[in-house]
């Protein structure tokens, strides 16, 4: 079997971002691929008593910041991106993290380059005050979204039709997604891990090949995998 085409993913670094908010995700991501490596060896699961080796997709990350210039992240920890966001290769996913944006909401060059590369991406997902950029970028329209509890009302006055879903920790409305505060986007990004299973592998019995993926990378991590994002 002809493994998976990887799946190359643009992550934005900004002055004042929130760290778990860019850590977290990048963190699930790298995880993934290193279970997705011993679920194609010696972790491979058994279906029906027969090994069933996965070939999953590979996550390739690409970091940029507005000028490709090091950053601070909020607290005052130097983040070092790879390219300038305008230089940056063309990415199958954009993911935007949040933090501190009120700078990023009125950088106009900034947001029509998100909105050009969010059109040409078939994944676009922010975490907590990113779906403040993704909204200010003409990325959210007509769509149910969440984001940090404390930023709801900051999102519903800068994109009016928006339907806000305070009560979910990620919405998926197939394209755009979007996450709640901080923390919630580790879950979010496990849900994107067992979609690209999902989307590469058929199932496996009761189960699918992204959520033994997914279910994998959450234990690696040691953190809660789970199967439905409602707040508890």
């Amino acid at each position: 079997m002809t493994a998976p085409a990887a799946i190359r993913v643009l992550l934005l670094m900004f002055d004042e971002v929130e760290l778990l908010d860019f850590a977290g995700p990048y963190e699930v991501l790298t995880t993934a691929n290193r279970m997705a490596q011993r679920l194609a060896g010696n972790e491979a699961p058994v279906v029906n008593g027969v090994v069933a080796p996965l070939q999953l997709p590979h996550f390739e990350l690409v970091t940029a910041s507005p000028d490709g210039r090091p950053v601070l992240a909020r607290a005052g920890l130097p983040l070092q991106p790879r390219h300038r966001l305008a230089d940056a290769p063309a990415c199958d996913w954009l993911l935007v993290p949040g933090g501190v944006v009120n700078g990023l909401l009125t950088d106009a060059p900034l947001l029509a380059e998100l909105q050009r590369r969010a059109s040409a991406a078939s994944c676009v997902a922010s975490i907590c005050t990113g779906a403040l950029v993704l909204a200010a970028a003409g990325v959210l329209r007509d769509c149910e979204a969440t984001t940090h509890w404390e930023d709801l009302a900051d999102l519903a006055k800068l994109q009016p039709g928006l339907t806000l879903r305070p009560d979910l920790r990620w919405v998926d409305t197939g394209k755009v997604l979007t996450s709640a505060g901080i923390a919630a986007g580790i879950d979010l990004s496990l849900h994107l891990v067992r979609r690209a299973g999902d989307a590469a592998l058929a199932g496996l019995g009761p189960d699918s090949a992204g959520s033994v993926w997914a279910r994998r990378t959450a234990r690696q991590l040691d953190t809660p995998w789970r199967d439905d994002p409602l707040l508890s």
